[in-house]
């Protein structure tokens, strides 16, 4: 009776913990729905030119948080292409998010089940990915899905507001709202590398690379999620070597 007793106190201070953890991701993820909702207007306008209605653009927003993927896939549907094509462009378009998450799989604890495991790889973008891949420590997966629950309604209610509305705002607005991303991105990048001079020097090196990258003769031709996802490999087997990460988290910088 004693040992019940004592895994039902295990359990409760277990549930209160991820109760707590996910009011944690709620709260951080607040900013970055904020910042959705204000995008996903430009989305919304993409998704009316390529003759979806309002509801599909929700559905869409709703089951695929990801909005360079949405813009390729939302050209292959305006052109009448197969689901084929459509299948390829999309994969092509988010192949970074395979290495956001083999980076995040280095996060969780080896204890894990395959359940959590599945529902996280569900919404890796990039600015959420930010967030977990900032916590110290295995990830607490009711902090993502607190997050999730706070970001990922806005993008895709902001979609379907744009799809409605988007057309009678001012281009000049519609121009800004989208900008709010990257501003939103920058929040999300820049606290932990006040603290890590390591970090700090591969963000740096990361826009650097990407600006050279982007301006080379022969380079300049790949696609920008291709070269996105060379520099990536390359930056991040540079910083293994030479910075390596402990079982603690702390850099052997």
């Amino acid at each position: 009776m004693e040992e019940k007793e004592w895994v039902s106190q295990q359990e409760n201070v277990q549930t209160f913990a991820n109760k707590t953890v996910f009011k944690d991701g709620v709260k951080d993820g607040i900013p970055i729905g904020i910042g959705y909702f204000a995008v996903a207007f430009s989305l919304g306008i993409t998704v009316r030119n390529a003759g979806m209605s309002a509801f599909q653009g929700f559905l869409m927003s709703l089951l695929n948080n990801a909005s360079a993927g949405q813009y390729a896939a939302l050209v292959v549907i305006a052109a009448k292409s197969s689901y084929l094509e459509l299948a390829l462009v999309t994969l092509i378009t988010n192949a970074r998010y395979l290495l956001m998450g083999c980076a995040l799989s280095q996060r969780l604890s080896p204890q894990m089940p395959f359940s959590h495991r599945f529902f996280l790889s569900f919404d890796i973008t990039d600015e959420l990915f930010g967030l977990m891949i900032a916590r110290s420590g295995y990830l607490n997966p009711y902090y993502m899905y607190g997050a999730v629950t706070a970001a990922a309604p806005c993008w895709a209610i902001g979609t379907a507001i744009g799809v409605v509305s988007g057309n009678i705002l001012p281009l000049q607005l519609v121009s800004a709202l989208s900008v709010a991303l990257y501003g939103m991105f920058l929040a999300v990048i820049i606290p932990p590398t006040r603290t890590n001079k390591v970090l700090g020097a591969l963000v740096l090196g990361s826009f650097a690379a990407s600006y050279v990258t982007a301006k080379a003769p022969i380079i300049a031709n790949i696609s920008s999620g291709s070269r996105t996802i060379i520099l990536t490999v390359i930056l991040c087997t540079l910083a293994a070597i030479l910075f390596p990460i402990n079982k603690e988290g702390e850099s052997h910088a």
